[in-house]
């Protein structure tokens, strides 16, 4: 009984260990906004009393969030990927005005397909840091998969 609680225990605390160190979880999904033009939305979600950082942030602070889509010849980028409003404060870890999100953030980034073909994947990169009141993540990197039906 007390190797079964034992392991118990120690499982419990991986798990509780795991969830802390990805304190965000990303989705994505399309929009159609026209015949020719998608908006691609990825969004976090952000855990606990953590945050994710802007994509513009001052020199010497966290590393930004970034997307890099990887080409296609079935659609172009139009402009860059917009981000929510989020927080601007004065981080504490940073000492510097840093912009960030908590809970959640939704980033999109709006594409024209250039030909009518429909079932086709769009691939992509999010690297970001997340940091909370006394400690930071490296920075991670993640695919994301966006589906243009």
């Amino acid at each position: 009984m007390r190797k079964t609680a034992l392991i118990f225990a120690l499982l419990s605390f991986c798990a509780v260990q795991a969830q802390i160190l990805a304190p965000v979880k990303w989705k994505t999904s399309v929009k159609k906004i026209s015949e020719t033009e998608y908006e691609l939305v990825a969004t976090a979600a952000i855990s606990g009393d953590w945050h994710l950082y802007s994509q513009s942030v001052p020199e010497n602070g966290p590393s930004a969030t970034s997307f890099t889509f990887k080409g296609n010849p079935n659609y172009l980028k139009k402009g860059n990927t917009r981000e929510d409003q989020g927080h601007t404060i004065d981080d504490k870890v940073f000492k510097m005005k840093i912009k960030y999100f908590e809970k959640k953030a939704d980033f999109r980034q709006t594409i024209k397909v250039k030909n009518k073909k429909k079932g086709f994947k769009i691939n992509a990169v999010v690297e970001f840091m997340v940091c909370n009141d006394s400690q930071c993540l490296p920075p991670s990197e993640e695919d994301l998969v966006f589906e243009i039906k």
